[in-house]
């Protein structure tokens, strides 16, 4: 007993001087190497998108040059003017020069853009000192950034999903047709970041996250009624369901007062004194006068696609309608494989709210890049395929979505 107590001291005192130390010294290069590892995977998202959108950048600058035009013109053109304009000077200071669709301008056209962006941007260039082209262009990456996050993080909760869907549902994300205006000074990509965490967090069910996403959603585009729609559907059935009332309930008062708060701060200006439905009217009024923007259940788009495909022969409005094709047969996929319903839901709203609008044809490819989780049926089919696949389609993808964006700023002559 004596000796091999001696022993296995003995041991334990060679292992003290020289073992542990040996241990210590082979597993801290593996630690660091896993440190390494995880911080790359998690780079990972940022990496890509910020990858597919440099493509794109340089693609832009190669035609801005032989176009006669600059990068920084062709990312700041058409509503990129009116939210630089309202973040110099707020709607009563934009500056004179623009004008909405017809030509007019009065002291209510800069109303029809929302303030979110333009505030965000402002704040940036008071805080930095930054131009406000550059702090436009710099928050348009950030919030692109932080909707890949959640499209990581969507990619890998949904059934059948995994990191491997969540990271090529960021490269298809960055890679949509009209993926330019997310390195524009455009508002989609910061109305992509809060959607995307408003839905997020509604596959959570953490209620009040939910609802402030989708109140911060409510200040950038009116698209967020389409959040407004998933987060209200789901909130209800998980009320039936589970029978929780404060939080769902504290999520679902909290969600429309960004939208409709400034759709009534817009009706006190322009109606004052008129009933709070009216009021709440005024801003589509707004666009129907200055943009001929109105909801027509499809009409216009329609004959927008015949027309295209009769005689048009241009690439844009030939490539418009195949993508909203495509969005249809999307919509279809997402709902056979039986997407969670949220999703479903606002993938749906989105293309609704784009398809039954008679707005600028020659905008609905541009209009759809929200409707991102109708990508999720293709990262989804993509994820099974061997990875030389995956990086060859993703690939083209991105280098397709470089050119289109490119000609949109670059060749084709009006808004997108």
């Amino acid at each position: 007993m004596s000796s091999t107590s001696v022993t296995d001291l003995t041991g334990a005192a060679d292992a003290g001087r020289g073992g542990n130390s040996g241990g210590a010294h082979h597993r801290r290069p593996d630690e660091r190497r896993e440190r390494l590892r995880r911080a790359g995977f998690f780079l990972l998202p940022a990496l890509l998108f910020l990858g597919v959108r440099q493509l794109g950048v340089v693609v832009l600058s190669v035609l801005s040059g032989v176009n006669n035009t600059t990068t920084e013109a062709a990312l700041r053109s058409w509503d990129g003017e009116w939210f630089l304009g309202i973040a110099q000077g707020g709607y009563a200071g934009v500056p004179q020069g623009l004008v909405d669709a017809f030509g007019n301008r009065s002291f209510e056209t800069p109303l029809a853009f929302f303030p979110g962006y333009p505030t965000a941007v402002r704040w940036l260039t008071d805080l930095t000192g930054l131009s406000l082209p550059t702090a436009a262009f710099f928050l348009s990456g950030f919030f692109g950034v932080v909707t890949a996050y959640a499209l990581m993080r969507l990619g890998s909760m949904i059934r059948g999903g995994s990191a491997r869907t969540g990271l090529i549902l960021v490269v298809l994300f960055a890679a949509s047709p009209m993926g330019v205006v997310l390195s524009m000074a455009y508002s989609e990509s910061m109305f992509c970041a809060a959607a995307a965490w408003a839905l997020v967090f509604v596959l959570e069910r953490q209620w009040l996250a939910a609802g402030a996403c989708t109140a911060i959603a409510g200040l950038v585009r009116p698209t967020a009624a389409a959040v407004l729609l998933a987060i209200g559907v789901a909130a209800v059935v998980h009320l039936v369901r589970k029978r929780e009332v404060w939080h769902p309930l504290a999520g679902l008062l909290l969600a429309p007062v960004g939208l409709v708060g400034y759709l009534t701060w817009v009706g006190t200006r322009l109606r004052p004194g008129a009933g709070w439905f009216d009021q709440l009217q005024a801003w589509t009024d707004l666009q129907q006068r200055g943009w001929d923007s109105r909801f027509d259940w499809g009409v216009a788009t329609v004959t927008f696609a015949g027309k295209a495909l009769g005689r048009s022969g241009n690439v844009l409005e030939i490539a418009t309608v195949a993508i909203l094709v495509l969005a249809l047969v999307l919509v279809v996929i997402a709902i056979k494989r039986r997407l969670e319903l949220p999703l479903v839901l606002y993938g749906v709203g989105v293309l609704a709210m784009d398809l039954g609008s008679n707005g600028l044809m020659n905008s609905k490819a541009r209009l759809l890049v929200p409707a991102f989780t109708l990508l999720i049926p293709i990262a989804l089919a993509l994820a099974k395929r061997r990875t030389s696949t995956v990086v060859l389609v993703l690939v083209g993808a991105a280098v397709a979505s470089a050119w289109f964006g490119a000609y949109s700023l670059t060749i084709w002559q009006y808004a997108i």
